[in-house]
Order: structure tokens, then C-alpha cells, then sequence
């Protein structure tokens, strides 16, 4: 449980962390769209200069992404491996029975594996150098256009900062529930399959009893302050966008058109 850092936030001063929300959160779904065109090497090793540059303008130690692996890694290898082993195409490099390794599937499975790491570096950077209230008001505002249709921003910003803010806590719950069935004699790597996500139930019951009590406690701490969100609602926290911002998506458009020239047609 201590691997997984999703919504969790290291507090600093570096040009990442000050940088405006709404421009990180636009980088990073324009980055996630750019990694579908590195299909080469020279791509990749650009994209992958390019993420490491802005993690040490973060100040963040390595060890925080590499945690960020660490808890997608069954899902990494189970992805490559599947990759390498049933694509075909070009010159066989491996062949043992019905088992092969080409050419094409080793290229497929150093993109996918790229893909993945860097779609996980970067949204951990995001996560870490941004605090879940900026995110969600950051949210709320790029979706601020479509209360023309009636949709309710604020509400959906609201449940975005409330999951991201629970996430840790529910990790650390799991964390006590587990160690608290341990002492009473519950092994939870021992058995087969069937036993394993039988040793599980007395986790999730514990588990969703104190989210529910959570939410309730959460729900009426809100009623009794009077909490209303929408129009009206003045905000402490009001986002500036800055010259940095600016230069952040101009960064973001100008590895766009570099990724365009060099990648495979």
C-alpha cells in the first residue's frame, strides 16, 4: 500500500510546482495524446528527455515515480510480455515451439512498455506537484464552457478533489484493517486463488463500513457549515495564469511538432 502515491502531494517552491493547474492539467492530456505518436526510437528517447527534464525542474526525488511503477507493475509486464511473445511480423530473433520473438513484436513491446511509463511519470508529477483542491478547481474551470449544457461543474470538480483527498486515507485504512487482521491469524499470501480472495472479504467489509461512516461524518460536517457550492460562492484560492503557463504549452506544442517529423508514417 506505501507504493501507491496517487493523490498524494510533496509541498515545494520549484517552477512545476508554481505553475498554474489548468495549464498542467491541459499538458498533461496533450502529452497522453502525444504518446500515441512516438512509434520509433527517436521519439521515445525524446519524450522520455523531455519528462525527466521537467522531474528535475520538480525537485522530486526519482524514488516517488519509481513508486509509481512499483504499483503498475504486474499490469506493465502482463501488457509487454503479451506484446512480445503474439506479435508477428518481420524477422524472427527467438522461436521456441509456438513461442516466437520478431522483430515487430520487439519493437511493439518497447513502445507499449515506453507508453506506459511515461503516461505514469507524468500524471505522478502532476499528483505530487499539484495540491488536490488546485486540481479540482482547475477542473471545474476547463469545464466551466459546458454549463451551457447544463452540466454541473462544480459538483463534478467536488468529487474529484474529495476522491483524490481520500485516497491515501483509504490506503492507510487498508493498511490498518490488514495488519489488524494479521495479528488475529489471517495470512493473506498463503492458499490458492479461492482462499487468497476469500482472505480479502475480511478487508473490504472493515473497509467500505468506515468509508460509508466517513462520508456520512463528511456529509453533515458540510450541512452544518452551510456549504452551497455554484454561482456565488466566493473562492480563497483564486488560479493566475501566468507567463510560465504560457511557455509550458508552447513547450507541449513544440514537442508536437517534433514528434510529427520524426515518427513513422
Amino acid at each position: 500500500m506505501d507504493k501507491l502515491i496517487l493523490g498524494r502531494y510533496i509541498p515545494g517552491n520549484s517552477v512545476i510546482h508554481r505553475l498554474d493547474p489548468r495549464s498542467k492539467l491541459l499538458a498533461m492530456f496533450c502529452f497522453i495524446l502525444l504518446i500515441f505518436w512516438a512509434n520509433n526510437l527517436i521519439t521515445n528517447v525524446l519524450l522520455f528527455v523531455f519528462v525527466f527534464t521537467l522531474i528535475f525542474l520538480s525537485k522530486i526525488p526519482l524514488t516517488f515515480f519509481l513508486k509509481g511503477i512499483q504499483s503498475m507493475v504486474f499490469i506493465i509486464a502482463f501488457t509487454t510480455l503479451f506484446q512480445l511473445f503474439l506479435t508477428g511480423g518481420g524477422k524472427v530473433l527467438f522461436q521456441l515451439g509456438f513461442i516466437k520473438i520478431t522483430e515487430f513484436g520487439l519493437s511493439q513491446a518497447g513502445i507499449i512498455f515506453s507508453r506506459f511509463v511515461l503516461i505514469i511519470f507524468f500524471s505522478t508529477l502532476l499528483t505530487l506537484t499539484t495540491t488536490p483542491l488546485s486540481l479540482s478547481d482547475a477542473v471545474e474551470a476547463l469545464l466551466k464552457p459546458l454549463k451551457v449544457f447544463k452540466v454541473p461543474t462544480h459538483e463534478i470538480g467536488l468529487m474529484l478533489s474529495m476522491s483524490l483527498r481520500f485516497v491515501p486515507t483509504l490506503m492507510d485504512d487498508t493498511t490498518r484493517i490488514m495488519n489488524a487482521q494479521r495479528a488475529r491469524g489471517v495470512d493473506f499470501g498463503e492458499g490458492t486463488i479461492v482462499q487468497k480472495v476469500k482472505s480479502i472479504i475480511p478487508i473490504l467489509i472493515p473497509l467500505f463500513a468506515s468509508s460509508f461512516k466517513r462520508a456520512d461524518a463528511l456529509a453533515i460536517a458540510m450541512e452544518a457549515r452551510g456549504y452551497s457550492g455554484g454561482e456565488g460562492r466566493s473562492r480563497y484560492r483564486q488560479l493566475s495564469w501566468k507567463m510560465m503557463d504560457n511557455f509550458a504549452i508552447i513547450s507541449i506544442c513544440l514537442i508536437g511538432i517534433l514528434l510529427f517529423f520524426l515518427k513513422n508514417d
